[in-house]
């Protein structure tokens, strides 16, 4: 496929009749298609091997490990899409933010931003920073064939609660009182985060990616005005930049449950839901022209198998009315899940769904 496929909005012809793209443009399927956040990695232990003695973002920044880690759960689950196998903060990275991911914590920032003089830490990202991303896609969609691959990004509100607190947050604090306390900062921040990422998910398209996910992990920490406000702008401006690429824009965040419309209004294709929203609510509050992305709870793949059973059938009868329906899990698969407790499920939902 071509850049010019992709911006007239041509999907690749190998993928564009595949359950999940279906399922986004909220078409008929043949079965529910599935596939599962953080499913590349995590519970794996082929994914443990293979990254043995490798940094996490070095990880993200060799082709051949991104390749191998995000094709091991197409191999063994039988998902109806891959996700490429990155982190939000590799964008960051990329520019030159000094930033690294220390297990167990997550990603921390040298400098914090703070002041108008810190957004000079945060310059424009062109392909040539990040061909590592534009090399492992080529390689993934010659593997992968009519499965779709989709590309990620993290949403501009998340990438700059990281930003500003210097590493992940519970309360938020110091994000919260820059947003309040300097709109004009906050919003210059947010929109120059907002082309970083758009740039970032443009090369993913125009590399091979069918379909991308931008993941705004902490927005559930904000009320719906202050999300309408402060937010949804730049959140607007990342889909609207990649709108014309024709590709499903899938929209994610945790503990969003008062947020799910407004999620939508922001520009997505397919709106995820977490788990603490019943499929059949969040339609309603989400409103008519959405596919939706969702939502067993991750914690019931621990549950004994007839279970797991019950409860997927609770979110697929909670489904049964929606204009499309992507399978998922509320949130990411856990690192102690059993990986076959997954590979059961992918076979339950097709056969469940299977028309």
């Amino acid at each position: 496929m071509t850049v010019n496929d992709q911006a007239t909005g041509q999907q690749p012809a190998a993928t564009y009749d595949s359950a999940f793209l279906k399922a986004c443009r909220r078409e008929a399927v043949p079965h529910t298609p599935v596939w599962f956040m953080r499913q590349a990695g995590r519970s794996l232990p082929e994914y443990r091997k293979v990254r043995e003695g490798t940094a996490m973002l070095e990880s993200c920044m060799r082709p051949d490990l991104v390749t191998e880690i995000t094709l091991q759960p197409v191999r063994r689950h039988n998902v109806d899409a891959a996700i490429y196998f990155s982190d939000i903060v590799v964008p960051l990275k990329a520019i030159g933010v000094d930033l690294d991911i220390k297990p167990g914590v997550g990603p921390v920032v040298e400098r914090p931003i703070r002041t108008r003089a810190d957004l000079a830490q945060l310059r424009d990202l062109t392909p040539d920073d990040v061909s590592y991303v534009t090399e492992a896609i080529g390689m993934l969609t010659g593997e992968l064939g009519a499965t779709p691959l989709i590309g990620f990004a993290g949403a501009p509100f998340t990438l700059a609660s990281y930003l500003v607190e210097g590493g992940p947050s519970r309360n938020h604090e110091h994000t919260k009182a820059l947003m309040y306390g300097d709109p004009q900062l906050w919003a210059d921040l947010l929109d120059r985060l907002a082309e970083i990422t758009s740039a970032f998910l443009k090369v993913q398209i125009e590399a091979g990616a069918s379909a991308v996910q931008l993941f705004d992990s902490w927005v559930g920490a904000l009320s719906p005005a202050d999300y309408r406000r402060s937010i949804m702008p730049a959140s607007r401006k990342v889909f609207d930049a990649v709108a014309s690429y024709g590709v499903p824009r899938i929209h994610f965040g945790v503990g969003t449950g008062e947020l799910l419309g407004l999620l939508g209004e922001a520009g997505a294709d397919v709106v995820g839901v977490d788990w603490r929203v019943p499929l059949d609510e969040a339609a309603r509050r989400v409103g008519p022209g959405k596919a939706l992305q969702g939502n067993l709870d991750p914690a019931v793949l621990f549950a004994p198998r007839e279970a797991v059973e019950a409860k997927t059938d609770e979110v697929l009868a909670a489904a049964a009315g929606l204009e499309g329906h992507v399978f998922n899990l509320g949130h990411g698969v856990l690192p102690s899940m059993d990986p076959d407790a997954l590979t059961r499920l992918v076979e339950y939902v097709h056969t469940r769904t299977a028309r």
